[in-house]
């Protein structure tokens, strides 16, 4: 059983998402419970359509709803205890919960998640981990929009943390690890990045296998399992990224109407254009992890539709079946202890 309590009203479209993709979800992962907050008069309808949900389901009234456009601090002093956002964090801290998912104001929901459930021993920033559509597959990226900037520590927090996850979600014993600069040379970049790159090196985990300097277009071939970036340029990449798929989409769609011709090959090519269009759907790599807490905690994006949030689901249930949090804390525990000896003064 995996227990996993849902911001029902998060995200653009709340209840009319939500409910049905965690519908979704539930049809392919039958072993899933749900514990849902939210406004009654707005979801017990949505609810009674999907009878099998309802009945693995438990649902708690909340008259609060966070706002996709409020500020962290705001959401905080009035959301706090009442929320819908508040109450499906605070499940997973007193147990009732394994996982938290919400498609909502990704700032708010931030800010809750470190005041509810905290950070972990010597981690001092969180980080929002993605998973990249690849040509080898998929990789881990992050952070993708916690937080602004990063230090070497921190940048090395994040690659341990990343690190575990790939092991947590590809199953990979020994992911290999990258970190994103303008070149591959050892020269190149900024103070804290070659000084992570140092570091990582030099403490040679036995869970981690350190490749070295990554650039943008290494993001797309899959060059490494996890590519670490601190938050400013993750969320650039990001977006960058899913607004190239949408324009070569559209150029696709363009090219195919534009004659008689064009559109007879689009039904012979049709198979290989389906095949295209579900390995660049964004829904199926839905699902932004909040490493760092104690706790886990998955963001949906807010504008996604029901198996967009159903993929965010299932992105949590992976986290849990595979031990995420514990993965975290053993690795983050044997590196905190190899670095004494292994940083030296220079990092001190």
């Amino acid at each position: 059983m995996v227990k996993i309590s849902l911001d029902v009203m998060g995200g653009d479209f709340g209840p009319e998402v939500v409910i049905p993709g965690a519908a979704k979800a539930l049809e392919r992962h039958p072993e899933i419970t749900f514990v849902l907050f939210g406004q009654r008069d707005k979801c017990e309808a949505l609810l009674a359509n999907y009878p099998k949900l309802k009945e693995k389901s438990v649902f708690h009234e909340c008259d609060v709803a966070i706002g996709m456009d409020e500020k962290p601090s705001q959401a905080l002093r009035r959301g706090r205890n009442v929320s819908t956002m508040w109450r499906s964090i605070a499940a997973v801290k007193t147990g009732d919960a394994d996982v938290a998912v919400s498609a909502g104001n990704t700032g708010a929901l931030m800010a809750m998640a470190k005041f509810c459930l905290r950070m972990m021993p010597n981690v001092e920033r969180p980080a929002i981990a993605g998973i990249w559509p690849t040509l080898k597959g998929e990789s881990i990226v992050l952070d993708i929009g916690a937080t602004i900037g990063a230090d070497a520590k921190q940048l090395l927090d994040f690659a341990v943390m990343g690190g575990a996850m790939a092991r947590a979600l590809f199953e990979i014993e020994r992911p290999t690890i990258g970190l994103l600069n303008v070149g591959v040379e050892e020269i190149k970049g900024q103070e804290d990045v070659r000084e992570a790159g140092r570091l990582l090196r030099e403490a040679n985990i036995d869970s981690l296998n350190y490749y070295g300097f990554v650039e943008g277009d290494d993001l797309g071939k899959g060059t490494v399992d996890v590519v670490v970036t601190e938050g400013f340029t993750g969320n650039i990449a990001l977006k960058a990224a899913e607004g190239t798929a949408k324009q070569i989409a559209a150029y696709l769609r363009a090219a195919m109407s534009r004659s008689l011709l064009s559109r007879i090959g689009y039904i012979f090519a049709k198979g290989a254009f389906d095949a295209l269009r579900e390995k660049m759907d964004p829904r199926k790599v839905n699902g932004g992890v909040f490493l760092g807490l104690n706790g886990i905690v998955i963001k949906s994006h807010g504008g996604t539709d029901a198996e967009g949030f159903a993929a965010a689901i299932e992105v949590g249930y992976d986290m849990v079946r595979n031990g995420l949090t514990q993965k975290i804390e053993n690795d983050l525990k044997l590196y905190h202890a190899l670095l004494p000896s292994s940083a030296g003064p220079e990092a001190a």
